[in-house]
């Protein structure tokens, strides 16, 4: 069977592009030669899109506004990227998600964790089942989904975000067996403490807690360029797959 790790050319979608960790992958992929869908819930994505105006021939990126709470919406993004781009994707990055500083269960209301399952896990699942068909038909496909430290416990958050995040781990692990024979994997990147994301918006409030940097072993935070750099490996590398990637500077 020939290797086929190859992803100049390929589709990929990538949610919550507008900044951080999905800003960086947008990047980091275009850069390895792929063609950009990218959503974005709220803040539009303008200056990322500037950026790659002009490079390498104006190879085409797409901006789509997502609310991936919502099953209508996530179809139309579906049907909005076949009719710019051709095709479904062959990437996917899945990196849109929700979690709310809460984390005492008394505090956590029903209404809450609805929500954060809904956005975390639901929507993971409902955008991966739109983008399988199209992988299948290729015999070739990745998966990638952003998922957390939090997913093994160890969370500023509460026990609804942790719940989430592990459960996007379990989709990502059962659909690795389930579609290794179609050429298609599925891993999922487990950050914690990264810059320029929410995770670290108050360092000061952090002192004296897990995601204080100075119980970080490498002795300090991770970058979202280190994160897309795992996805791009991911991307590129057809013979991992089922894996969770635990990106946080070795603490636990």
């Amino acid at each position: 069977m020939p290797i086929d790790n190859e992803i100049k050319g390929k589709l990929a979608l990538i949610t919550g592009a507008s900044g951080g960790i999905g800003a960086a992958c947008a990047r980091d992929l275009f850069a390895n030669g792929a063609t950009l869908a990218l959503t974005y819930a709220s803040t539009k994505l303008d200056p990322i899109l500037e950026e790659f105006k002009g490079q390498d021939g104006d190879r085409k990126v797409s901006a789509h506004q997502c609310d991936v709470s919502k099953d209508d919406d996530l179809q139309r993004l579906f049907d909005e990227v076949k009719k710019e781009h051709g095709q479904h994707p062959d990437i996917l990055v899945v990196n849109a998600g929700y979690g709310k500083r809460t984390s005492d269960i008394l505090d956590i209301s029903i209404d809450e964790w609805d929500y954060t399952i809904n956005v975390n896990l639901r929507s993971s699942f409902i955008i991966t089942k739109l983008a399988v068909p199209h992988m299948i038909e290729k015999a070739w496909g990745r998966i990638i989904y952003i998922s957390s430290i939090a997913a093994g416990g160890t969370s500023l958050n509460g026990c609804h975000y942790s719940a989430s995040k592990a459960g996007v781990q379990g989709l990502s692990k059962n659909l690795a067996i389930k579609l290794a024979k179609n050429g298609i994997t599925c891993n999922d990147v487990a950050p914690a403490m990264i810059t320029g994301t929410g995770m670290l918006k108050d360092e000061e409030a952090l002192k004296g807690t897990p995601g204080d940097v100075k119980n970080i072993p490498v002795g300090r935070s991770g970058s979202t360029t280190e994160c897309a750099n795992v996805v791009t490996m991911l991307c590129r590398t057809g013979y991992l797959t089922g894996q969770s990637i635990l990106l946080s500077g070795g603490l636990k």
